[in-house]
């Protein structure tokens, strides 16, 4: 027997969702009909409400209430340093650790040529000309360590050298408290070519 049409098309709208497959879908729509209609009716008006209030920065692209985020607005940041991330999670991520006192720029993805993800489709046009300012002694690419990662990081190293801008690429290798038995060869390949001397 086929579900109601709206049921079916609350199904695809989950899907939509990283990580979510169809049967997962069906149990979250499931939940939220069956038992928590509620709930259901608190994440549509919250998934609502964040749509009209949430936007871009105007400077750096992260999700924010203003035209200016906070870390834009904030005269104690070091202007010239600029630490290139994919997403805002990424920047809240390194936000969170308190090590860094420099400004952001969030992408909005990564280059995916497999997946038809250009330059453009990111807001690299949008960086390029922010460094224009020349305010910006440094860029720190802080791309995954993935395919895609790499590929925009590269990208962004060529299209940065005309610029005169230090660039430079996020650490990697083996994560602290990790034990060497269980660490892949690509991570290890890594620490061992990017190895500091110790005085």
């Amino acid at each position: 027997m086929p579900y109601p049409t709206p049921l079916e098309v609350l199904i695809e709208r989950l899907r939509a969702l990283p990580g979510v497959g169809r049967r997962s879908a069906q149990r979250m729509a499931f939940q939220l009909l069956e038992r928590d209609r509620p709930q259901a009716k608190a994440l549509a008006e919250g998934l609502l409400e964040a749509l009209e209030k949430i936007n871009n920065c105007d400077i750096c692209q992260t999700l924010t209430e203003e035209t200016v985020c906070e870390i834009c607005a904030d005269p104690a940041r070091d202007e010239r340093a600029l630490c290139v991330v994919a997403t805002p999670t990424d920047q809240w991520a390194i936000e969170a650790t308190g090590t860094y006192r420099g400004r952001y720029f969030v992408l909005h993805g990564q280059l995916s040529p497999i997946d038809g993800v250009t330059p453009e489709d990111l807001a690299i046009p949008q960086l390029l000309e922010g460094l224009k300012a020349g305010a910006v002694e440094e860029v720190i690419l802080a791309t995954n360590a993935t395919v895609e990662g790499e590929a925009t990081a590269h990208y962004l190293r060529e299209a940065l050298r005309p610029l005169g801008v230090q660039v430079s690429r996020l650490a990697q290798g083996v994560p602290l408290g990790g034990e060497l038995e269980f660490v892949d060869g690509g991570t290890l390949g890594r620490a061992f070519a990017g190895r500091t001397a110790l005085s």
